[in-house]
């Protein structure tokens, strides 16, 4: 694959690329470049990291880059998720493991790699007392919006260490790509002004887009000061809103109750929940949709890319209910695989117990 299809391909994968231009450089220098993408144990595997994010390494793979899954534990911890328990935690990180496994992600081309290890050694840490003498008190509390916290809440001293060892982390894994969330761009921006000043090897970030809850689009939180970014964040599927996220464990009835309840108003595909679904997961993982539906009401549809969705969905040429009947089912096909695999898998399945329960407790 030559240098433009690849580049082609991490474009497909980055909703936002600092820069377009050092990514090129990259492919053209070095066959195999690195990227991370990083993971906070936090329960159960919903749409955004079940689904999407296996897609995205799917096409970072095929794009020859090797990726690094970089399973966060420590920052769940210190972010107080799953009570502030590290030993449960870390066994969300091992369900997190068995949801790529399930979900398709070849293992053998990525390396699954843990905070916790990384915190055993000194030069971990002193990669995060350099970042943080290098930083400020002011930039640490605006960065703080990565660990999923707006600008109004309280926040304990120990979460100023997460925007120390998120930057930490880019130059402690020695990777030439950050391929995260839009919500983490503060962290990779500020490992990039870091990386000038040490003359450091200076990472590109590839931001992928965030998928939006089944509420639509939200008004801005407080997570950060461009309003627009701060609603796409505050719009994202959240698992701690069970009712606006679909999980990977979900059955088709649970799949079609939650997707009847979602926004999506007609001739509309802007912040609709629906057609983006339509475009980020159903058409990246099928050749086409098909949508059932009487004679009277125009007969079955096939679809064969979102564009032609979208066109006829704006025309008014397909109902809400057509297009909410046809993702849901897309879905429940999609999800089936990782769904069956917990249910007939003994390791797998205790896993999800664990975590389902831990869930329910805290």
């Amino acid at each position: 694959m030559d240098v433009e299809a690849r580049l082609s391909l991490l474009k497909q994968v980055g909703e936002e690329i600092i820069t377009e231009g050092e990514l090129k450089t990259l492919l053209e220098t070095k066959e195999h470049p690195t990227a991370y993408d990083g993971f906070e144990p936090s329960g159960l595997a919903h749409l955004p990291f079940g689904v999407l994010r296996p897609i995205l390494v799917e096409d970072m793979l095929k794009a020859g880059v090797r990726m690094k899954l970089w399973i966060a534990d420590w920052f769940a911890w210190v972010n107080n998720k799953m009570g502030g328990d590290l030993e449960k935690i870390q066994e969300v990180g091992r369900y997190f493991v068995e949801v790529w496994k399930a979900a398709g992600v070849d293992m053998s081309k990525v390396d699954v790699l843990w905070t916790s290890d990384a915190a055993k050694n000194e030069e971990y840490w002193k990669k995060v007392v350099t970042v943080a003498q290098n930083s400020t008190l002011a930039r640490a509390q605006r960065a703080l919006t990565i660990a999923g916290r707006t600008s109004k809440e309280a926040i304990q001293a120990a979460q100023l260490f997460y925007p120390m060892m998120q930057v930490a982390d880019i130059f402690w894994l020695d990777v030439d790509i950050c391929q995260l969330g839009l919500d983490q761009r503060r962290a990779n921006i500020l490992a990039r002004e870091i990386a000038e000043k040490m003359k450091w090897k200076k990472p590109v970030a590839v931001h992928h887009h965030m998928l939006i809850g089944l509420q639509g689009k939200k008004e801005p939180e407080g997570f950060d000061e461009n309003s627009a970014l701060d609603a796409e964040i505050a719009s994202k599927m959240s698992k701690s809103k069970p009712e606006t996220s679909i999980f990977v464990h979900d059955g088709p009835d649970a799949i079609a109750r939650k997707i009847n309840s979602a926004y999506c108003p007609p001739k509309v595909v802007e912040g609709n929940a629906l057609t983006e679904y339509s475009r980020y997961i159903v058409f990246k993982k099928r050749k086409s949709m098909k949508i059932e539906r009487p004679e009277k009401y125009g007969g079955n549809v096939e679809f064969y890319s979102y564009d032609e969705l979208a066109d006829a969905y704006l025309a008014g040429k397909l109902h809400p209910a057509d297009l909410k009947k046809g993702v849901g089912d897309a879905l429940d096909e999609i999800i089936r695989p990782i769904r069956v695999h917990f249910e007939k898998d003994p390791a797998a399945r205790r896993l999800y117990d664990a975590v389902r329960s831990t869930e329910a407790t805290r």
